[in-house]
């Protein structure tokens, strides 16, 4: 049993709890090294991470390649600004284009920017490309989506923790329930310049949508002159099982919105990808970041598209998520009649696992797992989610639900 109760525990946690905002719920575990899929805390316990940074850290802690690019570019050059090239931006954005089956790349830092790119984005070829009158452009948006927490993206947001209190609201948005390309359809107008989904909603508990919905939103969005933006900063990258969650339906979007996994675990790096008839509608001055498309991210991005080129982590994530929702399922059976988990959703290896109320809330089985060595993440009410690193091993897996397992059976004896 690892119970991080000790004094070196207890007073970090302490002390960052009382000279922090208080805007996480951080597991009562302070992590101090990590190497593949798993992590060791001050107290020298190690935990199965099943979290994987909400997919950050797709190819491992420490992964050896991302780190010997970084490490290379860290004693070489570390940033410049885009006021100048560098020699690793080429490679970065070419590679990543080609990756993507697009033109062109724009490169941010974080998820949130990338996600503000591509709707200032959408907004500027609404205006000039497809003749919408200023200050008119809308966008079709999902129910229980999430995107960030910026200003404007928490205007449509559903969620009340991310939404209330932080008015007054970005407009421009229209909000349908997902998994409905009939809602998208109706919502569309004559000012529609875009409709952005997440093809699997992570942080609403791993919600994959009907099969055939991409597919029908691609139509949609083709027959209506707008453009599909693909969220797929949780769910690409090879997390799902292929490098991007669209490509289970053999869809690809407008545009791209790439984050988390990109960046290696190491720095954060984001980018939009696109065409250049979308994309080439951004001109100097108009939209940019300090640190986007940095030397180091850019170094660390290379290694990261390296990894993904061969098809060795989508494979790998294909297969061991084939394993972990079969022993899901056969947890589920074996617990028929008595309290314990009422459906599982996912794709690959990141799984959504609704659980009986009776037994607790997603909050109170993570902490029983973390006691029990493995680190996972509650999401709305009793669900919790499993999105582990790829480099996982199967006993891991195996060895993760067992203990999942367990703490059904000591919920369920109070």
């Amino acid at each position: 049993m690892t119970t991080p109760n000790d004094n070196a525990t207890e007073d970090l946690i302490r002390l960052g709890e009382s000279r922090s905002a208080h805007n996480y719920h951080p597991l009562p575990v302070v992590i101090s090294s990590a190497e593949g899929a798993w992590v060791t805390d001050v107290e020298g316990r190690r935990y199965l991470d099943c979290l994987a940074g909400y997919s950050s850290l797709n190819f491992g802690h420490g992964n050896p390649a991302i780190i010997a690019a970084a490490r290379e570019q860290l004693g070489r050059l570390t940033l410049t600004s885009r006021a100048f090239f560098h020699d690793q931006f080429a490679a970065f954005v070419s590679g990543l284009a080609d990756l993507c089956g697009k033109d062109m790349v724009l490169p941010m830092n974080t998820g949130a920017e990338a996600v503000e790119t591509a709707i200032k984005v959408a907004r500027k070829w609404g205006y000039e490309v497809k003749g919408v009158p200023g200050d008119r452009a809308n966008i079709v948006v999902m129910e229980d989506n999430f995107h960030g927490r910026t200003t404007t993206i928490v205007s449509f947001s559903t969620d009340p923790d991310a939404h209330d209190g932080f008015g007054p609201y970005t407009p421009g948005f229209r909000i349908v329930k997902y998994g409905s390309a009939e809602a998208i359809r109706d919502a569309i107008d004559e000012d529609t310049v875009a409709v952005l989904l997440e093809p699997i909603q992570g942080e609403a508990g791993v919600l994959v949508p009907p099969d055939g919905y991409l597919t029908s939103v691609r139509e949609i969005c083709s027959e209506s002159g707008v453009l599909f933006i693909a969220d797929e900063i949780q769910s690409g990258l090879g997390r799902t099982g292929e490098t991007f969650a669209c490509d289970h339906e053999g869809v690809v979007p407008d545009m791209y919105v790439l984050g988390k996994a990109l960046g290696g675990g190491v720095v954060p790096v984001s980018a939009v990808a696109a065409n250049a008839d979308v994309l080439g509608v951004i001109k100097p001055g108009q939209h940019g970041s300090t640190f986007g498309g940095n030397p180091l991210a850019c170094a660390v991005g290379n290694a990261v598209i390296a990894l993904l080129r061969t098809g060795e982590y989508q494979a790998r994530a294909r297969e061991l998520g084939a394993f972990l929702h079969e022993r899901l399922r056969e947890l589920s059976e074996a617990r028929e009649g008595r309290p314990g988990i009422v459906a599982v959703r996912g794709r690959g290896l990141w799984a959504g696992i609704d659980i009986d109320p009776s037994l607790g809330t997603g909050r109170q089985v993570s902490e029983a797992l973390m006691r029990r060595g493995v680190l996972a993440k509650d999401t709305h009410g009793s669900t919790i989610r499993l999105a582990p690193p790829i480099v996982v091993s199967r006993d891991d897996l195996a060895w993760a639900v067992d203990q999942l397992a367990a703490v059904l059976t000591e919920l369920a004896a109070g």
